[in-house]
């Protein structure tokens, strides 16, 4: 067996190569290798349950105790070895629903969900929102990530930059389908929590309640801990608390969600600071047997450049937004310069202009192509006036009685440095100018405060200042001690945080049953697999994704007022039909092919199946080229092409897109479904003798034979 063939699929052509030769000559043997057959079949369709592979491993024993065939003897034991050695993999397809190895392309995740770093099941909750399923759709989501609410209205969406639709024309929105499921189940009563395990007996103490920490307290209330929170702040939240301004991410939707955790039982200290206010020694002796830090990176880094500390109004952005969600809301000055070009830059400058600054700038040192600031941002804080001024290095803040009056900055271009494939701003000479300020802000990047973890000695630390944990456990250079976030990652996403906390809860809960910790980055989980709502091919191709409402300019200038309004619900609707369901289409191109180059017909114009350099994709063209002879529908190897009769109509329906249907031809003599007059065309101008399907008098291939039959016997002679 290969590297990369998957073992439950080289069984599979282990027997049907022993069966298909003839070597199973014993009726017993082969009847057990054809049950072991249908099950391992189950296994690598995803139809597998809890019983499969204990009745898999039950006939392997029967297989091998009939030693009278030698060669059902060997298979027994070449499937013995398998499973044995190789048992992960046949868990990860039967628990899982999932092929490690990507082999079994049934159950290979779509892209979306394998960009997600929390592996959420994508196309799965995106098609129950379609048909209006929205409680059961936050169930799908909390599976792998406990905030949907907060992930649909602040998270970068890294799985809209893979969805297979944006190579059509635009990625689906399955940011905001999130958001309107989670405030609608909210609203209606219907977001619940899953049932809980039974009570383990032992407790964790989680430090920091950002999503990171508070993801870890779900996932190991679910597993049936005792879990306790210690958080420095007030409240919980952690950065999406103080850190995102309140016009993103209202307060509610974070307490409605954190408040979820309290009904599962997780108990939460705030005011508290580890260190200072408790230590590791103290939370040991109170009983706890693990531990999860998620403390983040609250410390901003400095610009490093003259008049920094000499200034009270240069201050650090992260630092301001965290005053203004505790409640300060001072107008810090009346010409603010943001330094940095993340999202926290524009969230300080969006900040500034609700306190009612009347000049609001970002500098930046490169240009507006190389922001790392999400686009949208970028574009909302332009229509509410903050400028921007690119491929500028501040170099000296300036001032007089101890006020801020200037940024004297030089102006930059870009170069391309060896080794490096990101361009880097290099100054040019003689073009130093001042910039008016009274107030500078600086956003150029967090880092980990490592003084509250002064007294673990022990604790790794990367070169980056980070904690230094195993990637695929999270645990610590200590024993018993867990650690996700930012202060594992650096400054990252409300998701990524998201997904190490909930890697972090997976390791603590085989840590402390004892149980081996896995080796290898967990795949992400196919959590069901839902029927495709059905959409004609011109609705599906001409749809657009809809445009977010906003709150009007003057409100957004002057108020802390949520900004984007939401989809209406039938907007939602409408838009979760747009997903291709790359969960069962692989875009192997099989079908295109054989259209193509075997039947010579060229039906399939469908673009997007070439990932890297999609071609133009109309799903119309189909209904005027395709005979609808189903060589497609035979070749899929997972079922996203099918071609069914229904009534009077012969379909052909790509993930549920309905590409075409004809009307179907009726055999004269025996009411039998012949195919639609473009299919008998193409068949009777291939091959002359099947059947009889002139204007007059249509009868199928059978019927035809019989009347032929009938004739040679009565023309017989006598």
């Amino acid at each position: 067996m290969s590297n990369s063939q998957c073992p439950v699929t080289e069984s599979i052509h282990s027997i049907d190569e022993l069966i298909g030769t003839g070597g199973l000559k014993h009726p017993r043997s082969r009847r057990i290798a054809e049950e072991i057959h249908s099950l391992m079949d189950d296994v690598a369709w995803g139809r597998a349950g809890d019983d499969h592979l204990p009745a898999i491993r039950e006939l392997i024993q029967d297989l091998m105790r009939g030693k009278d065939e030698q060669e059902g003897y060997r298979l027994g034991q070449h499937l013995h070895q398998t499973l044995t050695t190789h048992g992960e993999v046949f868990e990860s397809h039967v628990k899982t629903h999932n092929c490690p190895t990507g082999t079994c392309e049934w159950l290979t995740p779509a892209p979306c969900q394998m960009a997600c770093p929390a592996g959420i099941d994508v196309p799965t909750y995106v098609t129950l929102i379609g048909q209006g399923r929205d409680a059961e759709a936050i169930d799908v989501i909390r599976r792998d990530n406990p905030f949907p609410w907060v992930c649909g209205l602040v998270c970068t969406r890294p799985c809209e930059f893979m969805c297979v639709r944006g190579r059509m024309d635009t990625p689906v929105s399955i940011k905001f389908l999130k958001a309107f499921a989670a405030e609608r189940a909210m609203s209606e009563g219907t977001y619940r929590n899953p049932e809980k395990e039974a009570d383990k007996g032992k407790r964790i103490c989680v430090i920091g309640a950002g999503p990171g920490g508070l993801s870890a307290a779900y996932y190991l209330a679910l597993k049936g801990y005792g879990v306790h929170v210690i958080e420095a702040l007030p409240m919980a939240g952690g950065m999406i608390m103080v850190g995102i301004p309140r016009y993103r991410l209202p307060r509610e939707v974070i307490d409605r969600e954190v408040a979820m955790l309290e009904e599962l039982g997780v108990t939460f200290a705030f005011n508290t600071r580890f260190g200072v206010d408790v230590t590791l020694d103290a939370l040991k002796s109170q009983g706890y047997n693990a531990f999860f830090f998620a403390i983040g990176a609250h410390k901003a880094y400095k610009l490093g450049i003259p008049g920094e500390d000499d200034f009270p109004q240069t201050m650090e952005a992260i630092d301001l937004l965290r005053r203004v969600a505790l409640g300060e809301r001072r107008m810090p000055g009346k010409q603010v310069v943001v330094v940095g070009g993340g999202n926290v830059a524009i969230d300080a400058a969006r900040t500034c202009l609700r306190l009612g600054c009347p000049e609001v700038t970002i500098a930046y040192r490169r240009t507006r192509h190389e922001m790392p600031a999400d686009e949208e941002e970028v574009e909302q804080a332009e229509e509410e006036g903050v400028r921007f001024s690119f491929l500028t290095i501040p170099g000296k803040i300036v001032g007089q009685d101890n006020r801020i009056t200037g940024l004297r900055c030089v102006r930059a271009e870009l170069v391309q440095r060896e080794g490096s494939s990101r361009m880097s701003p290099v100054p040019i000479l003689g073009s130093e100018y001042t910039m008016n300020a009274d107030v500078v802000i600086s956003a150029i990047g967090q880092k980990v405060d490592q003084l509250c973890l002064g007294e673990m000695k022990t604790m790794g630390w990367t070169r980056r200042g980070t904690i230094d944990v195993n990637m695929v456990t999270m645990q610590t250079s200590i024993d018993g001690v867990f650690a996700a976030g930012d202060a594992v990652t650096g400054p990252a996403t409300v998701i990524e945080a998201i997904g190490g906390g909930k890697r972090a809860a997976e390791a603590i809960d085989r840590y402390l049953l004892g149980i081996p910790q896995p080796q290898m980055p967990p795949v992400p989980v196919r959590r069901r697999r839902e029927p495709c709502i059905e959409v004609p091919a011109s609705t599906k191709t001409v749809i657009k994704r809809p445009v977010m409402d906003m709150l009007n300019l003057d409100r957004r200038r002057t108020m802390f007022q949520q900004v984007e309004l939401g989809y209406t619900e039938n907007m939602v609707r409408e838009e979760a039909r747009r997903c291709l369901r790359c969960d069962i289409c692989r875009r192997c191109g099989r079908c295109v092919e054989v259209c193509r180059d075997k039947m010579g017909i060229s039906a399939l114009q469908l673009g997007y199946l070439n990932f890297d350099h999609p071609g133009p994709t109309d799903l119309r063209i189909t209904e005027e080229r395709c005979i609808t002879c189903g060589a497609c529908a035979a070749n899929c190897p997972t079922g996203a092409m099918r071609i069914e009769d229904r009534g009077d109509e012969r379909l052909l329906l790509l993930c549920g897109t309905i590409l075409n249907r004809q009307k179907l031809v009726f055999c004269d003599s025996c009411g039998k479904a012949m195919g639609p007059r473009k299919y008998l065309d193409f068949i009777n101008k291939r091959v002359k003798s099947v059947g009889n399907a002139s204007e007059q008098v249509l009868v199928c291939e059978d019927c035809a034979r019989k009347k032929s039959a009938r004739f040679n016997v009565d023309t017989l002679p006598v």
